[in-house]
């Protein structure tokens, strides 16, 4: 993360006061041309910072610097310092250690304005090394494989460039192109296993690119659902869709136009709502859940 390293370059500048640009490579994990980049962008930025040549030389800032007076006005401290504790509330690695350096400069005590309890990754010691390991493909742009259980329960041997990690309805998900289907995917991480980076480079670079050079079959498969949802459901209605597809029935009902993604995890969802949904349309859907079922409705007669 670029930024978490530029206010980490001026923390130990402003400690050390001199270091060289081999040494801040090894202290960060970069090369030194990495280095020198930041050291440019800092710069062009309005730092106070030069490189000297020759013994005792190195990477400095000017002596009269003051982080906090000469670089930001009170509200954009907060602001880096908002934003800095909204990833850190999602877990994200090494930012405590920033966040308290950068509450020491700026003289302001710790605002804790937001918590999150995604209990996977903050208690589970090897969902956090998933989340990190991801982090790192998607960031360096690496293709990884992994082993994936689906749905139905079968396992197969994934090659996927990753695009990014997304939080939705109490689960993480990965969205990447799958190298096997050649296509867009999303995939539950806990059913993710033997994850792998691999040093072969994304062909996209980006879940935009990859939008832009792929044609519509490549993309999810959308599907247009009319659903009728009781008025005990209202809550779920609410959570669930925005307010402009929900419309009001006079018996209390709601109806709900919405697309959402074509594929099997659609039927485990509509399934949720119980005998508070009915499915409109399409016919092929409404078809599916019926028959379904009939297969749920047969196990428990066979018993009796």
């Amino acid at each position: 993360m670029q930024i978490s390293r530029l206010f980490k370059i001026i923390y130990i500048l402003l400690e050390k006061k001199s270091i060289t640009a081999s040494e801040l490579a090894e202290h960060f994990e970069v090369s030194v041309r990495t280095i020198y980049r930041d050291i440019d962008t800092l710069s062009q930025s309005g730092i106070p910072i030069y490189a000297s040549q020759g013994k005792g030389g190195g990477i400095s800032l000017l002596d009269n610097f003051v982080l906090n007076k000469s670089l930001l006005s009170e509200k954009e401290q907060d602001k880096i310092l908002f934003a800095l504790q909204s990833l850190s509330a999602v877990q994200y690695p090494e930012l405590d250690d920033v966040l308290s350096k950068l509450n020491s400069l700026f003289k302001k005590s710790n605002i804790a304005w937001i918590e999150v309890d995604f209990s996977n990754w903050g208690k589970d010691k090897k969902q956090k090394e998933i989340f990190s390991l991801l982090k790192d493909a998607i960031l360096e742009h690496l293709i990884i494989t992994f082993s994936y259980f689906n749905v139905s329960g079968e396992k197969s041997q994934r090659k996927v460039e990753p695009f990014k990690l997304i939080f939705r309805d109490k689960a993480w998900y990965l969205q990447g192109y799958c190298l096997q289907k050649m296509a867009l995917r999303t995939f539950k991480i806990n059913r993710m296993s033997d994850i792998y980076i691999t040093e072969e480079s994304c062909m996209h670079q980006s879940l935009q690119e990859f939008m832009n050079k792929s044609t519509d079959e490549a993309c999810a498969k959308q599907v247009k659902l009319t659903l009728k949802i009781s008025s005990e459901g209202a809550y779920r209605v609410y959570d669930d869709f925005e307010e402009e597809n929900i419309i009001r029935n006079k018996d209390g009902s709601y109806t709900v136009i919405v697309s959402m993604p074509d594929g099997e995890w659609i039927y485990n969802y509509l399934f949720s709502f119980g005998a508070m949904l009915e499915v409109i349309e399409p016919e092929s859907v409404r078809n599916e859940i019926s028959m379904r079922l009939d297969h749920m409705v047969n196990k428990y007669h066979s018993k009796t």
